[in-house]
């Protein structure tokens, strides 16, 4: 199932489920009322954002595919949208899916082929635990279609594109075996860099400075696109077979597969959670592969269309915008 967070021209946001080869969105909130209404019953309140449909666990992804079955079924075999419980995907704006998770984990260096390129000679340590980062999502997160924006500060900006994972139960202390039984779907992230970032001249860098300008110059506003939509596990039950690129205005920069991460999605949620609470909504970006600009020294500008695409997910794309702040 692929669950998408859209609008229909200026109305508010609704989440809906893709279905006929990509080319009809349905409402998933409408949908369920039809279905409420056949079984007597009071409409599931929780299809009104991702978020609460999330936290709905087993029950809400149940309800969801419910839903979706009788839409589909009304459809027929020539699906035509109604424009009220089914609309063309081509006439609504997809926005970002999870547009509001509490967390935003980012892996660094997660492939050897990326830690390579950036000169580092792979070492025991580096396939034992994973290096986890955080991206403040109230002003990272955008969605497809949106703007990467470069503000003044920024002079090198990078892509990055990463498998991303969506939480979908609580989860605590949980093993490696277990770990994909809390994970709702799976989405395509760009964990936009600015590789050479400074705010302010330093009389003598030191070598934290330079530690926490990389950190920070993952933080930029809208550095963090997500989507087209969330695919659900009960489609990609192993997150570890798929076809990851990259690509800056149609030329291939990155490819490679998530089965070559060095932490797999199920040994990172067991090392995140073992020291904090994950909740449905929390997103991890799994870390980027090779071919990204800084290794030849080549950055997105103004004007460039950036595209992760994943096997089994989609693609998602955005524009470089420049921002007056």
């Amino acid at each position: 199932m692929k669950l998408a967070t859209y609008t229909v021209k200026k109305g508010d946001p609704q989440i809906g489920a893709v279905v006929a080869g990509d080319k009809i969105v349905v409402d998933l909130a409408s949908a369920d009322r039809a279905v409420a209404r056949k079984e007597k019953r009071k409409p599931h309140g929780f299809f009104s954002d991702m978020l609460s449909l999330l936290e709905a666990g087993n029950k809400g992804m149940a309800a969801a595919r419910k839903a979706v079955r009788a839409a589909e079924a009304k459809l027929g075999d020539k699906p035509k949208a109604d424009g009220k419980t089914t609309h063309n995907l081509s006439r609504v704006r997809l926005r970002a899916p999870n547009p509001n998770p509490r967390k935003l984990f980012c892996l660094a260096g997660n492939y050897q082929d990326h830690l390579e390129e950036g000169g580092h000679k792979m070492v025991a340590q580096d396939c034992e635990t994973p290096f986890v980062f955080m991206k403040p999502p109230t002003t990272t997160v955008t969605g497809p279609g949106d703007s990467i924006l470069i503000s003044p500060i920024a002079r090198t900006v990078d892509w990055e594109g990463e498998l991303a994972v969506i939480i979908g139960r609580k989860a605590k202390g949980v093993k490696a075996k277990d770990a994909l039984k809390y994970v709702a779907g799976y989405t395509c992230m760009n964990d936009v860099s600015e590789r050479r970032l400074q705010v302010k001249k330093r009389t003598d860098p030191r070598p934290k400075d330079s530690w926490f300008d990389w950190l920070n110059g993952k933080w930029l506003d809208t550095f963090a696109p997500q989507g087209p939509w969330i695919v659900t596990t009960d489609d990609i039950p192993n997150p570890q077979t798929l076809d990851i690129s990259t690509y800056i205005n149609g030329v291939r920069k990155q490819h490679n597969n998530t089965g070559q991460m060095l932490t797999p999605v199920a040994n990172t949620i067991a090392y995140i959670s073992a020291f904090l609470t994950l909740e449905p909504g929390d997103m991890i970006s799994t870390g980027t592969i090779s071919g990204v600009g800084s290794t030849t020294g080549t950055f997105m500008k103004k004007g460039d269309v950036v595209e992760v695409e994943i096997s089994g997910i989609g693609t998602l794309r955005n524009k470089l915008a420049k921002s007056k702040k």
